[in-house]
């Protein structure tokens, strides 16, 4: 092994505490865009079948539909709604950046709190029209 390997080698750090480690708004905005795609993936399944349900008949409509007097079910249909809003907004975001534009550090940092900002307000309104 030449002494330059040696050297990068050693230079490296031994233990990652993850829990110190302090990620820029970028990274943040990308990893929960690709949990809330994994989140939505799921919630295709529920949604399918609550429409399959639905349509089934005027008592399993009527079925569907009291179920959404439940905390439980109305916080699932939250957190989808929420899910989809990020994912639609940070995905926006994404295309924009595709164009050549937010790339550098400052604007990219700008524009990943602004979507935070409009997902959060989205919430907020989808939360506000679940209740």
């Amino acid at each position: 092994m030449e002494q330059s390997e040696q050297n990068v080698k050693k230079q490296r750090p031994v233990h990652l505490d993850l829990q110190t480690i302090r990620f820029p708004a970028t990274a943040i905005a990308s990893i929960l865009h690709r949990v809330s795609g994994v989140i939505m993936l799921f919630a295709v399944g529920i949604l399918i079948w609550l429409l399959s349900e639905s349509l089934a008949s005027a008592e399993s409509f009527a079925g569907i539909q009291s179920l959404f007097d439940n905390f439980f079910v109305k916080f699932v249909f939250w957190g989808i709604l929420t899910a989809l809003g990020y994912h639609l907004v940070v995905g926006v975001r994404h295309l924009i950046m595709d164009t050549g534009r937010w790339e550098e550090l400052d604007s990219g940092n700008a524009s990943a709190k602004v979507a935070f900002v409009i997902a959060a307000t989205l919430s907020i309104i989808a939360g506000i029209w679940v209740w």
